[in-house]
């Protein structure tokens, strides 16, 4: 059976993504072969189409962290023709074939079954709504409640802080919404900010300090870097602040003073990696009490054949939301 595929290959003048037919054999190892409904947008689909992204180790490969669609066939008793699911994370997209093709294949301890979730809100949320409920549970798993003060969401109109700020808004905190895009005050409020303000620091020439005045209770950062340095020195006593991202560098320029003098936590939250129990608990929660109240205000639409625009722009920053690309029938 010949499918198509949009594919990533790799040439002297950098990554293209190119309409192609592949064989089935193409799709690679696994249990379980799903008819490709919806993927999306995310990051590390950015980066697999960016020269050094360093997401890819080789090339050519289809994208797509997500996948999301229909079982046509599984050898593994817990999934049957027909089931609805998702599968994410792992190596999809990076080193095993992903999501932006008319089928895929991945092995059964990959995939969840959709149980409250349409495929395509499970697209809408994606890898990127999947980070934002692993991040507000971390902070719901420390104690945090609406009474303990504002909770802070940068990288706002971004796929993860986007969904955060809506899950914390049905959850019932004060949310204060960080972002660079100037026009997106009115969008952050529909979805639930309390507050919208800009990229932080505020000042980035101004002198570093490791403590300033306590702004925020806890916070939930997609950027990393020196925003990531300011969020830290600005947390009350107690608090903390669940990260994913490094949209703003890797590097953390800061001091052990947040940590030792108010008792800040620092959660690491990894999306690729988590045990697929966990990672069925959280899609439950998902398609009810983390559901978002708003996902299609963020939510745009696009043919797969269009991702290479789309993923471009995410590679400018001008991105916004969540983008679903449908594939059945796209091609």
């Amino acid at each position: 059976m010949e499918l198509w595929a949009m594919v990533a290959h790799e040439s002297e003048s950098g990554i293209v993504l190119t309409r192609q037919q592949v064989d089935e054999d193409f799709l690679g190892p696994g249990d379980v072969t799903i008819k490709v409904q919806y993927t999306s947008a995310n990051y590390k689909d950015a980066l697999a189409i960016t020269k050094g992204g360093g997401v890819v180790r080789n090339y050519p490969i289809v994208p797509g962290i997500d996948i999301i669609g229909e079982v046509v066939s599984s050898s593994d008793d817990d999934f049957a023709r027909g089931d609805q699911v998702i599968a994410h994370g792992y190596d999809i997209g990076m080193s095993h074939n992903g999501g932006f093709a008319e089928y895929a294949r991945v092995p059964a301890e990959w995939v969840v079954q959709l149980a409250g979730l349409s495929p395509r809100d499970a697209a809408a949320l994606g890898t990127a709504g999947f980070t934002a409920a692993l991040s507000v549970q971390a902070l719901l798993d420390r104690g945090f409640t609406p009474d303990d003060g504002p909770v802070l969401v940068t990288g706002a109109t971004g796929g993860v802080g986007s969904v955060s700020v809506d899950i914390l808004s049905k959850l019932g905190f004060e949310v204060v919404a960080s972002t660079g895009k100037a026009d997106a005050d009115d969008l952050l409020s529909e979805i639930g900010a309390n507050e919208v303000i800009g990229r932080l620091p505020e000042d980035p020439s101004a002198a570093r300090r490791p403590l300033t005045s306590a702004r925020w209770a806890a916070a939930v950062d997609s950027v990393g870097g020196a925003s990531l340095a300011y969020i830290l020195s600005a947390i009350g006593y107690g608090g903390a602040v669940a990260v994913s991202g490094l949209t703003g560098g890797a590097d953390l320029p800061t001091t052990v003073l947040p940590f030792i003098l108010r008792g800040v936590a620092l959660l690491g939250i990894d999306s690729a990696n988590v045990p697929i129990e966990k990672r069925r608990e959280v899609w439950t929660a998902l398609g009810k009490e983390l559901r978002p109240q708003h996902l299609s205000t963020v939510t745009n639409s696009a043919p797969i054949t269009e991702a290479e625009h789309v993923l471009r722009s995410m590679q400018r920053g001008t991105h916004s939301g969540r983008t679903v690309f449908g594939v059945a029938g796209e091609f």
